[in-house]
């Protein structure tokens, strides 16, 4: 009987852990807070987890994040497939690729944060693909009051690396941070970009007069595509004429034709209708910002370059500082 007692209590252990780490539709999750900020985080997971493409990093992803009853991230997408490459919300990372145009027809390449990847073919890399995981590597989550940390290990021939990203809030401030340790563990340096793509829907305000972006230098970008002038740039800023049409974006993609300076991964975007704005910080160099937004988002896309040799480690940090503000668009 005590046995099965202890049998059925571990039994009860188990579910309880698992419903607390599964949402409402079923993804695994969790929620951290500082007393000012909530958020919750979807949890990776190649069986049941929100997101299973191969485009951008599996961990760290922010589906609501809530300051002041002000909510910085949201699904801005409409149908939603777990294997499309953008079904994404909030603060999330993309890797470039390595080794892709090195190997051949059904060789490997990597991507971190995803893993080992098969190229099918003879095209150019392409991020909208999904492509097949061969080694997807070992995944651990530690979860605390205020922090999420995540943990990816690979081990594939040349390539190899353990990978750290936390989540954290900011004990007393209304701040989250991201910091990130990358150590070469494998045979081949590590040479890539990464970028945040920083999917913001301020208290869901559709894109147009009401949102704006703020940069501490003068935006030279090209617009790659610019339907009648939707967003408009001068004085630092981007600013929209009017709000996007269904099916309507605007893309550059480098916003600083004189280059960056030392202090330049700054910006600010702000929702001008409710008051709530975030301050983006990040203590490497700039390499290009990119620039996307829909009806539904604004993305500022701040790029670094990494070069990890064989043994060593590279660590970075980025900071979102939000706050709120008196409304200035009726």
């Amino acid at each position: 009987m005590k046995y099965i007692l202890e049998c059925l209590a571990i039994v009860w252990i188990c579910c309880s852990f698992t419903a607390d780490n599964l949402s409402s539709e079923g993804f695994p999750q969790t929620e951290i807070t500082n007393g000012m900020i909530r958020a919750k985080l979807y949890l990776p997971d190649a069986a049941q987890g929100y997101y299973q493409s191969t485009r951008f990093d599996w961990s760290g992803m922010i589906p609501e994040l809530e300051y002041k009853g002000h909510q910085y991230f949201g699904k801005w997408f409409g149908g939603y497939n777990p294997k499309t490459h953008d079904a994404i919300c909030g603060h999330v990372d993309e890797f470039g690729v390595i080794g892709y145009d090195q190997i051949g027809v059904g060789g490997e390449f990597l991507k971190i944060g995803v893993g080992i990847l098969r190229k099918p073919d003879d095209k150019r890399y392409n991020a909208f693909t999904l492509y097949e995981i061969v080694n997807p590597g070992k995944r651990t989550v530690e979860t605390f009051r205020d922090k999420v940390v995540f943990t990816h290990s690979l081990e594939s021939g040349e390539y190899g690396y353990h990978y750290t990203k936390t989540v954290g809030l900011t004990e007393g401030k209304p701040e989250l941070t991201l910091e990130y340790v990358l150590k070469n563990t494998g045979r081949q340096t590590l040479e890539t970009t990464v970028y945040n793509h920083n999917f913001f829907t301020i208290d869901h305000q559709p894109t147009g007069p009401a949102i704006t972006l703020k940069f501490p230098f003068e935006l030279k970008g090209k617009w790659r595509i610019n339907p009648d002038q939707v967003a408009l740039l001068g004085n630092g800023q981007i600013a929209y004429a009017r709000e996007f049409k269904k099916g309507e974006s605007v893309f550059a993609d480098d916003l600083s034709g004189a280059g960056y300076g030392a202090n330049d991964y700054d910006f600010k975007i702000e929702n001008l209708k409710s008051g709530a704005g975030v301050r983006i910080i990040g203590n490497q160099p700039l390499l290009k910002v990119v620039f996307w937004a829909s009806p539904t988002t604004s993305c500022p896309e701040p790029y670094i370059r990494i070069s990890v040799k064989p043994g060593e480690e590279f660590r970075w940090k980025n900071s979102y500082e939000f706050y709120t503000f008196e409304p200035v668009v009726p």
